[in-house]
């Protein structure tokens, strides 16, 4: 479900009026990798959510299962009938009390992903790799930077996405983190 704005802009346009009045504002939805996390910050966020990034660790809920020899672990976004005929997050969505309940979220599985002690200096680390990339040092930096008009967002074409991601391997394995 949708309401027609990108989230990049959403998140810019609400937390530069919440600045305004020194109010935080976290980005919330589909931050599914450390490079999200960073362009969410980059637009404003003063936090992210991240229910879903971090739902395949051994701290989060759900159970582990095996599919195609890959381990995985069981989610339920808080949006998602599940959560709501299962848990409390019906108050969230103003669905508690009705017939009808409209998905917000999904359930699914997520891959294993380990300890969060493993996993949170990774985040930290390719958070930091971010802000060099940009030319800063600090997330109070990256701020600055954003409301003084010196951070600057480009458009890349597809062609332009491809030229710059894994390209002339037959074949290649991704890790994330060691």
């Amino acid at each position: 479900m949708a309401v027609g704005r990108p989230q990049a802009t959403a998140v810019y346009h609400v937390c530069k009026y919440a600045r305004k009045h020194g109010v935080p504002c976290w980005a919330d939805g589909g931050i599914s990798n450390v490079g999200k996390i960073s362009k969410a910050l980059a637009c404003g966020a003063s936090a992210v959510m991240m229910g879903s990034l971090l739902a395949g660790t051994d701290e989060a809920p759900g159970e582990y299962f095996y599919k195609d020899g890959v381990r995985l672990k069981t989610y339920r976004g808080m949006g998602s009938i599940d959560a709501m005929t299962k848990g409390t997050s019906a108050d969230r969505y103003f669905s508690a009390e009705s017939a009808v309940r409209v998905a917000q979220g999904v359930s699914g599985a997520v891959m294993d992903k380990g300890s969060l002690k493993r996993y949170l200096p990774y985040l930290s680390t390719g958070l930091k790799h971010s802000l060099q990339d940009m030319g800063l040092k600090s997330l109070p930096e990256l701020w600055a930077a954003l409301a003084n008009g010196n951070l600057r967002f480009e458009l890349r074409t597809s062609a332009s996405q491809m030229e710059g991601g894994v390209h002339d391997l037959h074949h290649y394995k991704r890790t994330e983190f060691t």
